[in-house]
């Protein structure tokens, strides 16, 4: 049997004074679920009224007589077995009657259970400056009792333990952002604490890199600076759930689908994988698919073949070019290995978006 201490006074109607009219003892107790609870009511003097002619409510529903004790004159005590979580997130309501009806006393019954450890921990980032988590919470998910999530991150061989500060609310609760001042080519271990006053549980720790995880928003105009981009397409028929998915699109910007059914409407969408951030071998993380967009195939004509197809060679040839120009530029603009650096190679592309600019312009004026 568990017993604990609270205390918290309502006063009856007819009373308007700020005299305690009785106590409720334990105060607004935390409980794991199937626990019992003995809980006493006591009047304050000089009132003219009798612990024996008093009675308790559960949520509004009268508890059995049987479970009652007339301690003193002035207390009664409640004996509440096999406690049920909670039936809200207020906790449930336990209050002491007068003989009338009128409210003496009341409490709230927090009933659940500790936290299991959070689960499905996975985070992603959109720029390489940003880091986006979201985790599940162990087993059913539900304590009935109010509870606290912390994700926490640090360097995996040095630095100091950080919290996560920004968090989700409404159906997102369970992810948090860290928006800057995160380092590149070091690990990073990310874990979860959940925390209630019935118990604690951690997650598991995840050890990545923030080169390996970032993604990308949805396909729309695409411009790739620091990446090259893989993309993959997927449509269906305008009637159909099933969609049909084109895995080597490669990173083409455009193809032509084949064997679609003339004078049909198709849905299509696409995605996109960033490959080589910052020279890392690893692929990012797919993208979500863009909005769908509608078309139809011509009535008098049906597709054969397609142009989805990369051609050899050509996923690689836009980085081997873009690689070849850089390191021309590096021989001019850096004195041995010790003048590499991300910082160079931001340089070089702010260097060569500005001569691109230039040479349109050059191009704009020409045709005027």
């Amino acid at each position: 049997m568990f017993s604990f201490m609270f205390l918290l006074m309502l006063v009856p109607h007819e009373l308007l004074s700020s005299t305690h009219v009785a106590v409720i003892s334990p105060q607004d107790p935390v409980l794991p679920i199937g626990s019992s609870l003995t809980a006493t009511c006591t009047l304050a003097p000089g009132l003219g009224l009798q612990a024996g002619s008093l009675f308790w409510t559960l949520n509004g529903l009268s508890v059995c007589s049987s479970s009652y004790s007339v301690l003193s004159p002035d207390t009664l005590s409640v004996t509440l077995h096999n406690l049920n979580g909670s039936q809200q997130q207020s906790g449930d309501n336990l209050v002491c009657h007068g003989a009338d009806g009128h409210v003496l006393a009341g409490s709230c019954l927090y009933v659940g259970k500790p936290p299991e450890k959070p689960v499905n921990l996975t985070c992603w980032s959109r720029n390489t400056k940003d880091l986006s988590c979201r985790w599940s919470p162990g087993g059913r998910g539900e304590t009935h009792v109010r509870t606290k999530y912390t994700l926490k991150y640090k360097l995996r061989w040095y630095g100091r333990e950080k919290e996560c500060e920004i968090y989700s609310t409404g159906k997102q609760r369970y992810s948090c952002y860290i928006p800057r001042n995160l380092a590149l080519f070091t690990p990073y271990e990310i874990w979860v604490e959940a925390a209630n006053q019935l118990g604690s549980a951690t997650s598991d720790i995840t050890t990545l890199d923030i080169l390996d995880v970032v993604t990308t928003d949805p396909p729309a105009n695409v411009q790739d600076v620091l990446f090259q981009a893989k993309y993959q397409i997927r449509y269906r028929l305008e009637d159909s759930s099933e969609w049909k998915v084109v895995d080597d699109v490669g990173n083409q910007t455009s193809c032509r689908l084949a064997g679609l059914r003339p004078g049909t409407v198709y849905f299509v969408q696409v995605r996109c994988n960033p490959v080589g951030i910052y020279g890392s071998r690893k692929p990012g993380i797919w993208s979500d698919w863009s909005h769908p967009a509608a078309a139809s195939t011509p009535i008098s004509e049906r597709l054969q073949s397609g142009s989805c197809d990369p051609k050899p060679g050509e996923q690689n040839s836009t980085l081997r070019r873009e690689l070849k120009q850089f390191f021309g530029w590096v021989r001019k603009h850096a004195s041995g290995c010790s003048g590499m650096s991300i910082k160079l190679y931001d340089q070089w592309r702010v260097w060569l978006q500005k001569t691109h600019k230039t040479r349109n312009k050059i191009l704009q004026d020409d045709n005027s």
